[in-house]
């Protein structure tokens, strides 16, 4: 079950510039433990150092490669170093996303033009030069790191992190719809309330600091009890990008521990 042997993965967002584990950094080590070649893309360069030791620690193999992920040209050279290197690209995950508070009142028109590149024009870019390659291969799939956000108001005001993520789940849809008939498969993995190192910058963006009463506040959200974690976004993402999916495409998995789902 979820054999990635013989793949080869590109993942945005592969490092983690905080202690611990997040999403990225779970996405591109489990991939690896699942037999893919990984193949990253951070912004740090020494955050994508560190996924790549344990990679390579654990006797996977990667490679990895700083890159701003809204810049096309920057994009382009990644893919075609990957594609140089490793001849393929089986699977493409769009790990990248950062939140920032306010309304259309409230917030400045740089902040909404940064959320809309780094949320969306991202997924965006990276899939306008792989899917090339995809679609010449008949093969490959693309898995897209959405939000809750982008389908209900979770109790933050991130008006353009929500719009983001929600035009990055039709962006999926859509795009899957039409090259459904090419072999390549495109969907979501949308989570919840997740306890990563990002919990920390957060609260100081949300509560004022305080850490302990977000983290009770968000667990107490959730009716499965408690926020989920880092491990669960990398196990959906790798059950999307194995053959046991094959048949999935334009749709999303959510992780969320219910909170989709719940009325309260």
């Amino acid at each position: 079950m979820l054999n990635l042997k013989g793949k080869v993965a590109l993942v945005t967002g592969c490092g983690s510039s905080l202690p611990g584990w997040g999403n990225g950094k779970a996405i591109a080590v489990t991939l690896a433990r699942q037999g893919a070649t990984v193949f990253g893309l951070d912004r740090s360069l020494e955050a994508a150092e560190e996924t790549r030791s344990i990679i390579e620690t654990e006797g996977g193999t990667c490679a990895v490669r700083a890159c701003d992920v809204t810049d096309s040209d920057e994009i382009l050279d990644a893919v075609q170093a990957c594609l140089s290197s490793m001849g393929q690209i089986d699977i493409l995950v769009n790990n990248v996303g950062q939140s920032e508070p306010g309304d259309p009142v409230s917030m400045s028109e740089q902040t909404w033009d940064d959320q809309m590149a780094l949320n969306v024009k991202s997924a965006f870019l990276t899939c306008k030069h792989v899917l090339p390659d995809m679609i010449e291969r008949r093969s490959g799939s693309v898995i897209n790191i959405a939000s809750v956000a982008g389908m209900r108001y979770v109790g933050k005001p991130q008006v353009a992190y929500a719009a983001g993520k929600a035009a990055l789940i039709q962006m999926t849809r859509t795009t899957a719809v039409i090259h459904a008939g090419s072999g390549v498969r495109l969907n979501c993995v949308v989570p919840g309330l997740m306890h990563t190192p990002l919990v920390d910058r957060l609260a100081q963006k949300y509560a004022g600091g305080d850490i302990d009463g977000f983290v009770k506040l968000r667990n107490s959200q959730v009716p499965a009890g408690r926020m989920g974690d880092a491990w669960d976004v990398a196990h959906a993402v790798a059950f999307l990008a194995s053959d046991e999916a094959r048949y999935i495409t334009g749709t999303e998995i959510v992780v969320d521990g219910g909170l989709v789902a719940a009325t309260r």
